[in-house]
């Protein structure tokens, strides 16, 4: 009998600021053909490249990224359920591919 295949699951990389997650991140999207999550309540917002770190628009080619610069500050109140929904919805859809969450807050 056949098993049924289960689904990859879900990598997650948790550290303090400035301890190289985006890069091991990146690193590792390539290597598997995974794509990234940004879990950094700031990365959302368009227009905060440098003070958020966010990963350059080449890092980006690289590797596909979520989450990151989809949110006007000025005209939307983005809120914590807001984020949930919409990662909760990529990673149902990227259930059984390679698929990287990085969780970039410091903890």
């Amino acid at each position: 009998m056949a098993s049924a295949a289960r689904p990859l699951p879900l990598v997650v990389i948790l550290g303090a600021t400035g301890t190289g997650k985006s890069r091991l991140a990146l690193q590792l999207g390539r290597r598997l053909g995974g794509e990234i999550i940004s879990a950094d309540s700031m990365q959302v917002y368009q227009g905060l490249d440098i003070i958020t770190n966010k990963a350059s628009p080449q890092e980006q080619r690289l590797c596909r990224h979520h989450m990151i610069s989809f949110v006007d500050p000025l005209v939307t109140n983005y809120t914590v359920i807001d984020f949930r929904n919409k990662a909760t919805a990529l990673i149902s859809f990227h259930r059984g591919s390679v698929f990287l969450g990085r969780v970039a807050s410091g903890v």
